[in-house]
């Protein structure tokens, strides 16, 4: 499998707000009392994000969310949807009920009109035995390699990991990380990214040490140099960065605004020196939404159609 693609979906928010049903779980989000201009916020930096990708030679498919759903979160289409390059979209179970309905068919029909979709492999059954596994929030892909980094979470359940790896004909390498006031980090996404060649961990919120280093060992036997973050970088999001492709195959590092400048000068140095990097400023989403840039991109591997 190719490890990184041109072509992206994204999902224009309609209703995006603070989501009280994730919360719990999601220690990244920084609630405020402003829900009400939340929206229009969330949608300009959306807008601002998408051009940023464009003009870095993305294709991004845009897709307009349906106000009547009220989906706070569908602004994050990679926890319930991923598509692979055999013409196979696997659909997710999700642990909070009102991001559920954020799974639709009319997305993917639109994705259908331009792409070849085959088998659309439904694993959303898990829901009602209390069992979630939120797409590539949850697992981070070394495609190169096929193997999955799994934090263990509520968000990650090792049942419905079992149902998904071996019909990727993928492993699983799960970890513990906890964020700095020891909980356990809700999605692997916002604490590691893997490219073709460069990855980011914050190494630091792996526990226990030999954990740590089994990570870090396997990321470097795989020929990724490695960019280590700490905890403030990683509440940063600068974890929560992903590798895409232009239309020439060359990297292009997404990221939010806030999450570059967290960067040292020396990590950027080793992020321009690897491709172009697409960033836009992304505070209102990431900081009501507790994802960012990484979390606002689902990877389209499908054959285009003719």
């Amino acid at each position: 499998m190719t490890h990184t693609t041109r072509n992206i979906v994204m999902i224009r928010p309609a209703h995006f707000f603070s989501n009280p049903e994730t919360r719990a779980s999601n220690r990244f989000q920084q609630p405020d009392a402003d829900n009400a201009t939340a929206q229009a916020r969330a949608v300009a930096e959306f807008d601002g994000y998408v051009a940023a990708l464009r003009a870095a030679g993305v294709g991004v498919l845009a897709i307009d969310d349906e106000p009547e759903r009220n989906t706070p979160d569908s602004i994050f289409p990679n926890n319930w949807i991923s598509m692979h390059p055999d013409g196979r979209v696997f659909l997710y179970p999700m642990e909070a009920p009102n991001r559920r309905r954020e799974r639709r068919d009319s997305v993917i029909a639109r994705i259908r009109a331009e792409f070849a979709v085959g088998e659309v492999c439904d694993l959303s059954a898990f829901e009602a035995e209390g069992k979630f596994l939120e797409g590539t929030g949850s697992m981070v892909f070394d495609h190169d390699d096929r193997l999955a980094y799994v934090c263990r979470s509520s968000r990650s359940h090792p049942e419905v990991l079992a149902a998904l790896l071996p019909r990727l004909g993928y492993q699983a390498l799960l970890f513990d990380a906890v964020d700095r006031g020891g909980a356990a980090i809700y999605h692997t996404n916002v604490m590691m990214a893997v490219g073709s060649r460069l990855a980011v961990v914050c190494l630091e919120a792996i526990r226990p040490a030999a954990a740590r280093e089994r990570v870090r060992a396997q990321l470097q036997r795989d020929g990724k140099q490695l960019i280590d973050i700490d905890y403030t970088q990683m509440e940063n999001f600068c974890g929560n960065v992903i590798e895409l492709a232009d239309a020439a195959g060359n990297a292009v590092f997404a990221m939010s605004s806030r999450a570059w400048h967290a960067f040292s000068p020396a990590q950027q140095a080793i992020f321009t020196a690897h491709g172009t990097v697409a960033q836009a400023p992304l505070d209102t989403i990431e900081q009501l939404g507790g994802g960012g840039a990484r979390c606002m991109v689902a990877e389209n591997f499908l054959p285009r159609r003719p």
